[in-house]
């Protein structure tokens, strides 16, 4: 799976569990400290890969390793927490010929 694919799943599903608002905010608090977790991640791969699949450990570890794809999964978050406008009720007219 592509780093593209895996933030918008990612994101899609911290949304739907009504998670992106306390998600964001995780994130962009520890920003700096993201590459030292994929490292911890790194190391403790061998035994989470009895828990969790290999490419989710693996696509983890790379989206925090690289800033470009955390500030996209930030961004892709933000758009998803944001409320979208409600389009105006019809009126509900009976047109007579």
């Amino acid at each position: 799976m592509d780093q593209l694919t895996f933030v918008e799943k990612v994101a899609q599903k911290l949304t739907h569990l009504g998670l992106a608002g306390p998600a964001i905010l995780l994130l962009e608090a520890h920003k700096p400290l993201a590459f030292i977790g994929s490292q911890f991640l790194l190391v403790a791969q061998p035994s989470l890969n009895l828990f969790v699949p290999s490419p989710f450990t693996q696509n983890l570890i790379d989206l925090l390793a690289d800033p470009a794809q955390l500030d996209q999964l930030i961004a892709r978050l933000e758009q998803a927490s944001t409320p979208q406008p409600e389009l105006p009720a019809r009126l509900n007219k009976e047109t007579r010929p």
